[in-house]
């Protein structure tokens, strides 16, 4: 059973030391809390669907770490391999045989990808793609999404909205216009938008980056034939189809969003998954693209820590656990069930709100919805979402820490678990 109240004195402690140590005191913004009031819970430890802070607090977890643990924290096959590899050492910066093999399971479950690279982190695989789309195709334009987040290197930093095309608005301090002035954006789901851009900047666009399923705007599934439009256009306006599946790579299904929505792109970045909780990143796509890269090519990239064994071998084993027959249906199950629930509720008990989920992904939105895009997530209410994340927070349930993110299940998750939080979040907007 979780809590059904929590104090957290030693998190507010630790925090309040982070703030002096780091800006912010956190590693990474969202953490912080900001979107939805109050401060973070610091945590100590995690387990199957669960986390426990340094209060001794235990959660159901709908974060994952943002998305990695899809087969549970800490999963007793993936730590048992990772104290075999341990013991082999932390790094090597030179070749090894893990490399292979995650290679090898990624060209077989990725439709587009017949060479990988491995990187650190998924901004790194989208900085590689980047340069390679754009050494390729010899263009130097790209297209993104707005509320499509591909990392944060400077060029896909750019502001929402019709001005970003013309102006090459920055969307951070530090970041010149120079960098930007390439990015043009489009509303998620509007084909029409997309082939607008193509026709003003008629061969000079090297291609078009999505994430097939929007995570980082709340959860936003693609329309019908959205994809499939994107595809036509790329070949009809000789550019590159980027999906970036650092999120749903063999989370929405074993080979992607690619598979499972049937449609295949030139280039995928990946991350997440793929490194069974550690840090890694990668790219790949069709042979005579990546075989640009260096050394086989002259697009140069190159990390110190790529091809990690570690990360290589949480990776290969948390894919062996992927395959086991029935994984994605009891996965579809279980989130349809939170979903579909968390809807219903809100409806229930008078809040206008939407949302959806496909395999582990889900979203809620407080607003009447429908949601096709970021200026549609926008009209959300997001002074009620703060309110529910605290509420819930309040009660043993951890949601991301934001309207703007889609949340996460995994196998570990139970009946039991999905249940529990709908009891919670029933007790939680009938009083919001």
């Amino acid at each position: 059973m979780v809590n059904t109240t929590i104090k957290t004195t030693k998190s507010q402690e630790v925090f309040a030391a982070a703030q002096n140590l780091m800006p912010g005191g956190v590693s990474s913004p969202v953490r912080a809390f900001k979107s939805v009031g109050g401060q973070p819970i610091v945590f100590e430890r995690v387990k199957g669907a669960y986390i426990w802070d340094v209060d001794g607090n235990k959660y159901i977890d709908y974060v994952g770490t943002w998305g990695p643990a899809i087969c549970g924290h800490a999963h007793p096959e993936v730590i048992a391999a990772l104290h075999e590899a341990l013991e082999k050492g932390t790094s090597f910066g030179a070749p090894s045989v893990l490399e292979n093999v995650l290679a090898e399971m990624v060209i077989d479950a990725v439709p587009s990808i017949e060479m990988v690279r491995f990187v650190n982190s998924g901004t790194e695989a989208c900085m590689g793609v980047l340069r390679l789309m754009r050494a390729f195709t010899n263009r130097d334009k790209i297209i993104k999404f707005e509320g499509c987040y591909h990392g944060h290197a400077d060029t896909f930093l750019v502001k929402a909205g019709s001005g970003v095309a013309t102006l090459g608005l920055p969307d951070s301090p530090g970041v010149p216009k120079a960098a930007t002035s390439t990015t043009l954006t489009a509303p998620f789901n509007d084909l029409e938008a997309v082939k607008a851009l193509f026709e003003e900047n008629r061969d000079e666009i090297a291609g078009v980056i999505l994430e097939p399923v929007v995570g980082n705007a709340g959860f936003i599934a693609p329309d019908a034939g959205f994809l499939e439009g994107l595809r036509e256009l790329t070949h009809e306006y000789g550019a590159l189809l980027v999906f970036d599946e650092v999120m749903t790579g063999f989370r929405i299904a074993y080979g992607g969003a690619q598979e499972k929505f049937g449609v295949t792109p030139d280039l995928t970045t990946l991350g997440k998954v793929i490194g069974g909780g550690l840090p890694v990143g990668a790219y790949g796509g069709r042979r005579d693209i990546m075989s640009m890269v260096a050394p086989a090519g002259p697009v140069y990239q190159a990390g110190t820590l790529s091809g990690n064994p570690l990360a290589m071998t949480a990776g290969i084993k948390t894919l062996e656990l992927l395959q086991k027959p029935g994984t994605y249906e009891s996965l579809e199950q279980i989130t349809k069930k939170l979903a579909d629930g968390l809807q219903q509720i809100a409806k229930e008990t008078g809040h206008a709100a939407c949302g959806g989920q496909i395999s582990a992904m889900f979203g809620l939105f407080f607003t009447s919805g429908p949601v096709h895009n970021y200026e549609d997530a926008k009209k959300s209410d997001t002074a009620k979402f703060g309110r529910f994340h605290r509420g819930m927070l309040e009660h043993g349930v951890y949601l991301a820490p934001s309207q703007f993110e889609a949340g996460f299940t995994s196998f570990a998750h139970t009946e039991e678990d999905i249940e529990q939080t709908l009891a919670v979040a029933r007790d939680v907007m009938s009083s919001l």
